[in-house]
């Protein structure tokens, strides 16, 4: 019959599509695996280099004080190799007064032109300002506006710096990670990619995934590119792919942390998720997509891991909408088809009713152990590891964020989806400030 036929060659698409969707969630696997190897350290250095930091900043004047504040009285690092600037990207609030009163430069950028309202565009204008200054800087780092570091991140970067490291990332962490059982959740899904995949891709020399916060890089890099020359909604992984193609490879210095306001709400998750999953999506189609073919002549494994840890977001799409309206269909036909409602050939009534609880039976297998081992022992693990770097003062604080981990997972993939198909608004963060100021305080 027409519909038995239908119903096998939709399976043998459905069983290259779950192939598909395995190669890249095996490298979870894996990272998750190795988190027992060694840490990579880099050569403490008596030569410190000069560093100009920028930080791009949208009407963030409930913010950005503390940030330049804290960066200019806490880092232990020599203070007259560090200046500072923001670039007041199209702000209509105090954001510039608030840069001057903490002690940093502001570098004022206002462009009506509504496709230029991205952090990209903020970023290549203040780098083309600091590069035209008469200021030899060494290396330069990127913040956010509400981006804290720890104590010694600028020492720790110089050292990288110092021991030939062009282009690296910092371990991310968050400012409000107990703030509620939301962020708890949100935070442990962040905070895998510093101590699992991005330690385990330091020690097989595989390049960094950089993501801005906290980003290094050198000023002689950037001599080179003649500026930032990236425009893309996800510019850090633009820039990533730029420099692997030219050969520069991103390093992981996991001592030094970066501290970022995690979305505190459903809402808020959704709008960071729309911008992410749009960016990446352009980016797959265009250069990242680029990086599989490369790797076929190249045999550079860091191109290959790189598209595979992005192909995500399609992955995202697929388990939206592919697998659930497969399965609903897979299971509705094996259910008339063992029951009797539809005439078959192929195979017996006795046959699809079978098949129809073995799949029933598969469904629960995969999803309990998706919860139990890529959900609830993921988030163990990362607790009874790094619960400090968190901003925990004791592990069983994030208990109900573990719990929570499977489900925030399942809103991560849909909002990502949702980007994918929408194209995100420019607009003010929320910010989650008095939170990490009460928190300090006590």
């Amino acid at each position: 019959m027409w519909h038995e036929n239908l119903y096998n060659i939709l399976n043998i698409i459905n069983n290259i599509i779950l192939i598909a969707i395995g190669i890249p969630f095996s490298l979870q696997l894996i990272n998750m695996l190795f988190f027992w190897v060694k840490k990579k350290t880099f050569k403490k250095s008596d030569k410190k280099g000069r560093v100009a930091f920028i930080i791009s900043a949208h009407n963030e004047e409930d913010v950005i004080y503390d940030t330049v504040n804290l960066l200019l009285t806490k880092q232990n690092y020599p203070r007259e190799l560090m200046d500072v600037y923001v670039v007041c990207h199209n702000c209509q609030d105090n954001t510039e007064a608030e840069v001057i009163r903490a002690g940093a430069k502001p570098i004022v950028y206002n462009d009506p032109d509504p496709k230029k309202h991205m952090v990209a565009y903020a970023l290549n204008y203040g780098i083309d300002y600091i590069m035209k200054l008469d200021i030899n800087y060494d290396f330069l780092i990127r913040l956010d506006a509400d981006n804290h570091i720890n104590d010694d991140f600028t020492s720790l970067m110089n050292d990288a710096f110092q021991s030939g490291v062009e282009y690296a990332r910092p371990y991310e962490s968050a400012l409000n990670m107990t703030q509620n059982n939301y962020t708890k959740a949100c935070g442990l899904y962040y905070v895998f990619d510093s101590r699992f995949s991005s330690r385990v891709r330091e020690r097989l020399h595989i390049g960094a995934h950089v993501n801005g916060p906290g980003m290094m890089i050198s000023m002689e890099t950037l001599r080179k590119r003649g500026g930032y020359h990236c425009t893309s909604i996800s510019e850090d992984a633009e820039l990533t792919v730029d420099l692997m193609n030219e050969g520069v490879f991103a390093h992981f210095v996991e001592d030094a942390v970066v501290y970022e306001d995690l979305p505190a709400t459903l809402s808020d998750t959704n709008k960071r998720n729309r911008r992410i999953g749009s960016g990446s999506i352009r980016l797959i189609f265009g250069k990242i997509g680029a990086l599989f073919f490369k790797f076929f002549y190249k045999f550079k494994v860091s191109y290959m891991e790189y598209f595979l840890t992005y192909f995500f977001n399609i992955i995202c799409v697929i388990l939206c909408t592919w697998l659930p309206a497969f399965y609903i269909y897979d299971l509705i036909y094996l259910g008339m088809a063992g029951n009797g409602m539809i005439e078959v050939t192929l195979n017996n009534s006795a046959y699809y009713l079978d098949v129809f609880y073995n799949t029933l039976i598969l469904i629960a297998i995969c999803l309990t152990v998706l919860f139990i081992f890529c959900g609830w022992l993921q988030a163990f693990i990362l607790i009874m590891l790094d619960y400090k770097k968190m901003g925990a003062k004791r592990r069983r604080d994030l208990v109900s964020g573990m719990l929570l981990f499977p489900f925030f997972s399942v809103v991560y993939i849909v909002t990502l989806t949702f980007g994918v198909f929408s194209k995100p608004t420019w607009g003010k963060v929320t910010r989650n400030s008095q939170f990490y100021k009460q928190t300090n305080a006590e």
